[in-house]
């Protein structure tokens, strides 16, 4: 389960914010990584972070290394070393923390490929992996979740990065 934390939207950050094709040059490697290893395509992984984080500026994000919003329960694993922060939020609930940018992604991918098994099948198919992940567990209505909307957002956003991702993987470094 994850929620998703973002800043505030004060004119001072809305100027900071990330545009798509910043964010996709600084996390594609780390997104890239995860997919080889667990056989998921990049650009759904990215897509989520985005939305998960707003574009890479959520506190979970820039203060914890937690690109997904994952929460802070569950065992300990190669990825996630069992740190935990709480954000100061009344409510209890606790996310993890991340020691690297790399963590985060490689945990997030492990969690899609070992217990969201369909819709890591069909990752490579931007559509339908919306469309798993939008209807499965990790969504939580409870928390204010619209899951046709989440299923819009990523399905689009996937879309939009995948010519940046072409280029990206195109240039001549």
């Amino acid at each position: 389960m994850r929620t998703t934390v973002l800043l505030s939207s004060s004119d001072s950050l809305k100027s900071m914010r990330m545009d798509k094709q910043s964010f996709t040059r600084k996390y594609l490697p780390a997104a890239r990584l995860a997919g080889e290893l667990y056989g998921l395509n990049p650009v759904v992984i990215l897509a989520q972070s985005a939305i998960e984080t707003g574009w890479g500026e959520s506190v979970l994000a820039t203060l914890y290394n937690n690109f997904f919003g994952l929460t802070g329960y569950g065992v300990a694993n190669a990825y996630w070393h069992g740190g935990k922060t709480d954000l100061d939020k009344p409510d209890g609930l606790l996310f993890r923390r991340y020691d690297s940018i790399e963590n985060s992604f490689l945990d997030f991918a492990r969690l899609i490929a070992t217990v969201y098994k369909q819709a890591a099948a069909v990752s490579h198919y931007p559509a339908a992996y919306a469309r798993e992940i939008a209807y499965s567990r990790y969504i939580s209505e409870v928390n204010g979740d619209n899951r046709e909307a989440y299923c819009r957002m990523l399905e689009s956003i996937s879309r939009s990065l995948v010519p940046i991702v072409y280029n990206l993987n195109n240039e001549k470094v």
